[in-house]
């Protein structure tokens, strides 16, 4: 029998979701679940496979795990595993990413982070609850996405669905990546074209991002990427905090060169009470919600389990990312 450690961070969840991931195992595996890689040593030591949810897998930790065979993101990101360390110990990383777990609800924040940022939700909520009829000063901030043009940073999964979803609501869409979609997939998302990176920051009137972090996209829209942009446009992150320059994109709006933004991730996480975005003007915040409703995490769960008993079956496991 095989030793998995399921490590689930206690933002995401911690010893509940992962008792919960651990009940989808059949009896092929002893799964011990912990809320840190460093919590039980032992386990950590005997652990032939360890599926972590934001879990941080160090190099210290890899080489803390000489029976390690896998390590199985229960994620679309892996920015919190150490590749080249584990590719150094031949130890394959995966993650979830063609599962399409995640895609539907990140597609959905997106668009209540676009939709409460055109429409004004916050502020007309805010203002109401206080007797303050807001309407007058509203009404010339308020906008409709008809119309606009959706700049899309990384057209993968989460990316397709996101752009399927501004279809219907009559958006133009541009993308940038590293090549361009088949053209049945372009028509089948309203003719989306591909461009670089420069022209679809000037031109969207909301950039939405969906690229995984490395070091090539941490702090992708820096400030000069972020002077690119229309004083008029919105920048939506659902993706990794880090792809964005927080304390750049805080000084852009507190400039007014930047109309507004809505974020669901923050580096680090849970973010500080020192990070400016908390306090920046027209912004709509959530705490890193577009994966974790209850049907998301049931499909996040079947989808790492599946691959780690692929694993144990000795067949070639998916999804492999380093």
């Amino acid at each position: 029998m095989k030793n998995v450690l399921a490590v689930i961070s206690p933002h995401v969840g911690g010893r509940a979701a992962g008792a919960a991931l651990a009940g989808v195992f059949p009896g092929q595996a002893r799964v011990t679940v912990v809320e840190s890689t460093d919590e039980d040593p032992a386990a950590l030591a005997a652990a032939h496979v360890i599926i972590t949810g934001l879990g941080p897998v160090t190099a210290e930790h890899l080489a803390a795990a000489p029976e390690l065979e896998l390590v199985q993101c229960a994620s679309h990101g892996f920015d919190y595993v150490d590749l080249a360390a584990a590719r150094e110990r031949r130890v394959p990383v995966c993650n979830i990413g063609s599962s399409g777990a995640e895609k539907q609800n990140v597609a959905e924040q997106t668009f209540a982070l676009m939709l409460a940022l055109a429409k004004q939700l916050v502020p007309a909520h805010t203002a109401l609850t206080e007797a303050d009829w807001a309407l007058p000063r509203l009404q010339q901030s308020i906008t409709e996405l008809s119309g606009k043009t959706l700049g899309i940073i990384g057209l993968g999964h989460i990316g397709a669905e996101v752009a399927r979803r501004a279809v219907a609501f009559d958006m133009s869409i541009v993308y940038a990546g590293p090549r361009p979609v088949d053209p049945e997939t372009a028509a089948r998302l309203g003719g989306a074209r591909h461009v670089d990176l420069d022209e679809l920051l000037r031109t969207s009137d909301y950039v939405s991002l969906h690229a995984p972090l490395t070091e090539a996209t941490r702090h992708l829209l820096d400030a000069e990427r972020l002077a690119l942009l229309k004083p008029t446009a919105f920048v939506i992150n659902t993706a990794r905090g880090a792809l964005i320059d927080q304390d750049a994109l805080a000084d852009a709006l507190a400039a007014g060169t930047l109309a507004g933004a809505g974020i669901d991730v923050f580096d680090p996480e849970p973010p500080t009470a020192a990070l400016r975005l908390l306090k920046a003007p027209n912004v709509v915040l959530s705490p890193h919600v577009a994966g974790v409703t209850r049907e998301t995490l049931v499909r996040i769960a079947l989808a790492a389990v599946q691959n780690v008993l692929t694993h144990l079956e000795g067949k070639p496991v998916g999804d492999v990312v380093g």
